[in-house]
């Protein structure tokens, strides 16, 4: 038995589905509840494999799987594994305007090729469960918006292997600028050093988990839960050890099983500390 039978076992799949646009849709779907966002493993000091094998095996194994490199690493290996036609992109992650033109590599896109619809005749599409706060479904590589109210994100400017993503109102980035450029192990194992190693690293500074179901999407951002939605947004401060663990647990469904209670209770106070500095200069 390869790792593709235990991975749709934790989405909740008890048999091996056709490699259609339908089962597409339901494994990403499955996944983003399944396997929440997060850094957890680098914000403890252990920053997991990003190769894809290795991504997919943490999944089976802990119900966790890192950031988008993990998340979008460890679902090409399973769609392939399905028989779909999985391709690799370049992803360039901006959170203010002036950032748009960089290249640095920050986002692993995938495209499935082959599955054509009447709203997609093209057939292609891009799942992609490693944004923590993006779209519940795969989005059809046709320009438009997307999703449902507040939450509808936007494609714009397709090129063949190139677009520009527009983000919704309430994420924590603006877009993402998708490229044909080199996207192989070294290059995703590069990124990954730079964006995980203290204290420049992106995803190093602090906790972030992320689950979207549905119609929502629930954060933890240092001690912060949120949630967003149809509704708007609500926060709430989780400042005692109980309620952030259960956030984490609860709110966000992420496994803690495996992680020593000494260390858990470290990253809260370091998570305390920060939130309590960035309260009293004013929550900038």
């Amino acid at each position: 038995m390869t790792l593709l039978e235990p991975y749709l076992g934790r989405l909740g799949l008890a048999e091996r589905p056709p490699p259609t646009q339908d089962t597409l849709v339901e494994i990403h779907r499955r996944h983003l509840a399944a396997v929440p966002y997060e850094n957890l493993g680098i914000m403890l000091g252990r920053p997991p494999s990003v190769d894809p094998a290795a991504s997919l095996a943490r999944v089976v194994e802990t119900g966790r799987a890192g950031y988008c490199f993990h998340q979008n690493g460890a679902m090409e290996v399973a769609l392939h594994e399905l028989g779909f036609d999985v391709s690799r992109r370049h992803g360039h992650v901006y959170t203010a305007e002036e950032h748009r033109a960089g290249t640095d590599l920050n986002h692993l896109v995938l495209v499935v090729d082959g599955l054509p619809t009447g709203e997609n005749p093209g057939g292609r599409w891009w799942p992609d469960v490693g944004l923590g706060e993006g779209s519940s479904d795969p989005l059809p590589l046709v320009e438009g918006r997307f999703g449902v109210g507040d939450l509808a994100v936007g494609l714009e400017g397709l090129d063949g292997s190139r677009w520009s993503y527009v983000h919704h109102g309430y994420g924590s980035f603006r877009g993402i600028e998708v490229r044909d450029l080199p996207i192989g192990a070294p290059e995703v194992q590069a990124a990954h050093r730079t964006l995980s190693t203290p204290p420049e690293g992106a995803f190093s500074r602090v906790l972030v988990v992320q689950r979207r179901v549905d119609d929502h999407v629930d954060t933890l951002r240092c001690c912060v839960l949120s949630r967003f939605g149809p509704d708007g947004r609500t926060q709430t401060d989780v400042t005692t050890y109980a309620d952030w663990r259960a956030a984490l647990t609860d709110a966000l469904a992420l496994p803690l099983d495996d992680v020593p209670e000494d260390e858990l209770r470290g990253l809260f106070e370091r998570m305390r500390a920060a939130h309590e500095t960035w309260d009293a200069a004013g929550r900038p």
